[in-house]
């Protein structure tokens, strides 16, 4: 098996983003958060959305999503 033909092995975490803007906004905000410590983030599935009401009125969207990334192997 040469170098490129390794198989590739992803992992996934669930995360939590929120924003007072929208769930797909807060769905992004995760994915940037996460790629401050994840390398190769390859895809995101949006799980849930939920929001945080006061006053009758939507003041925290929340997306709970999937991200989904290869895991490097060392050398």
């Amino acid at each position: 098996m040469t170098e490129g033909d390794e198989p590739k092995v992803a992992k996934v975490i669930e995360l939590i983003g929120s924003s007072p803007n929208g769930w797909d906004d807060a769905a992004a905000n995760a994915v940037k958060e996460a790629a401050k410590t994840v390398s190769n983030i390859k895809g995101v599935y949006l799980k849930e959305c939920t929001a945080k009401v006061k006053n009758d009125r939507i003041v925290e969207y929340r997306s709970v999503v999937k991200i989904s990334f290869v895991v490097e192997r060392e050398s």
